[in-house]
């Protein structure tokens, strides 16, 4: 069974920087895309950012190019999300995604495994 655990996020001040993190156990980590996803109440589940299983490829959503940057180490089977200059519009909860393939993907579906999300908070 795949388990991903996010951590890293909480308030910071708007222009501020987090980090998140995810860890993967379960299978070969190596072998497989992952994502970041964001989703606020009441409102779709949005694409954040994708690596693939080498870290070769990366993708980002429009509202956050620029300012995220994805990662991984696959020998510590962790993905990261690095935020910088956050906006209060970045307030919601952020879910890491294990892809169901090794090339990185943008759509929800291309993802089988989801963590429970880590809450990110950014005050004016």
């Amino acid at each position: 069974q795949v388990q991903l655990v996010e951590s890293g996020g909480g308030l910071v001040q708007a222009g501020g920087s987090l980090r998140l993190s995810c860890a993967a156990s379960g299978r070969t980590f190596s072998n497989y895309a992952m994502g970041w996803f964001r989703q606020a109440p009441g409102k779709e589940r949005e694409f954040v950012a994708a690596i693939s299983w080498c870290g070769g490829s990366t993708y980002y959503g429009d509202s956050v190019k620029g300012r995220f940057t994805i990662s991984r180490d696959n020998a510590k089977n962790t993905v990261y999300l690095q935020m910088n200059s956050l906006k209060p519009e970045d307030t919601t909860v952020y879910y890491c995604a294990a892809g169901k393939f090794g090339r990185a993907n943008t759509s929800i579906n291309d993802y089988a495994y989801w963590g429970q999300g880590t809450q990110v908070t950014v005050s004016s």
